[in-house]
């Protein structure tokens, strides 16, 4: 029976009870889950031993879909099973020439190919073939919005718990790359001090380098509040570390922040649940747009839109008059809490 279109949990639990499929087409633009499959069936379908003789690592770059399918054809010498790994597939160019096999692949071989950064063409013969005799996995990114229930979730999953505070830090720090994003993961959690079961602010401040008062989350929060010390502040702070604070990222993230502020306004249900559906955010951030609403009004969201816009444009040379980064900013935020 055709098993197309798993879920990472599904695949994973066959691996884990040992049905194998003799095909699997890995794909999608987030490689994070990719690379997961793929090192459990290169870690653990074999033992030590039978690896030497029975798994097949190639690349995309380096090989042929021929090689691949000769390779693939090959019985196992000391295992019941070998395993035929094809690291960066989407770098292959003659795909048609895996139809034939794919119509009759065999019960000894364990074909895995990791498409990672897209997909092929789904209307191809090939494709289809693996549609009726193997695993077909489509590995989506992530959106902003899915970021904190998915550290969350990473955390407890590894008996460790993460503050609201802290988890938004990270995810606005460190995108939706679920790679990136589980690395630092496991650094916090290696650093975390003994007998200590929680990630905090203050933890990923000192070993990722984030500050807990300086950034763009606080920075919103000192607007929102009209702390115009606090704002002037984080100012300061980003024109002193620009690496670390691109003026391009922080506009980037006020403006998606009054952008959403813009559709709360004209929300029919302004409930938490309602709120986070529609905006697509955590429920943890619900409360920041009720207070932004009450300091910023419809129309005065409206003119800051267009100011973080003009500032973007003056930033990439456009009408600067030579103005530095720093004082665009700043001139930003005064327009803004005035």
């Amino acid at each position: 029976m055709a098993k197309q279109n798993y879920s990472f949990d599904q695949i994973m639990s066959d691996l884990r009870r040992k049905v194998y499929s003799p095909v699997y087409l890995l794909m999608g633009e987030e490689a994070y889950y990719i690379d997961l499959i793929t090192d459990f069936i290169q870690n653990n379908v074999l033992n030590e031993s039978e690896r030497e003789f029975d798994l097949t690592v190639v690349y995309g770059k380096d090989t042929d879909m021929t090689a691949v399918v000769n390779a693939a054809k090959r019985y196992p010498m000391m295992s019941p099973y070998q395993v035929v790994i094809v690291k960066e597939a989407q770098l292959i160019k003659d795909w048609d020439a895996l139809q034939y096999y794919i119509s009759k692949p065999l019960n000894t071989t364990i074909l895995v190919f990791a498409y990672k950064y897209g997909s092929p063409d789904k209307r191809k013969k090939w494709y289809q073939e693996i549609v009726k005799s193997g695993v077909i996995f489509e590995s989506s990114k992530l959106r902003d919005y899915e970021m904190g229930s998915w550290i969350s979730r990473y955390a407890k999953n590894k008996n460790i718990a993460v503050d609201e505070k802290a988890t938004a830090m990270l995810t606005e720090f460190l995108g939706t790359d679920l790679s990136k994003v589980a690395n630092e993961m496991d650094k916090l959690m290696l650093t975390l001090p003994v007998n200590s079961q929680r990630i905090t602010p203050e933890h990923i401040e000192k070993n990722i380098g984030i500050s807990k008062d300086f950034n763009v989350f606080e920075l919103q929060t000192a607007l929102i509040n009209r702390d115009i010390l606090k704002t002037n502040r984080i100012i300061r702070y980003f024109a002193d570390n620009k690496k670390a604070n691109p003026m391009v990222v922080v506009l980037a993230q006020l403006f998606n922040f009054f952008s959403n502020l813009m559709m709360y306004h004209y929300l029919p249900d302004k409930s938490q649940g309602a709120v986070a559906s529609e905006l697509k955010i955590n429920p943890y951030f619900v409360k920041d747009y009720e207070r932004a609403a009450k300091t910023f009004g419809a129309w005065r969201t409206m003119n800051i839109i267009t100011w973080i816009r003009e500032t973007d444009a003056r930033g990439k040379g456009i009408d600067s008059n030579g103005v530095e980064e720093a004082d665009l900013l700043k001139e930003l935020v005064f327009k803004m809490l005035h």
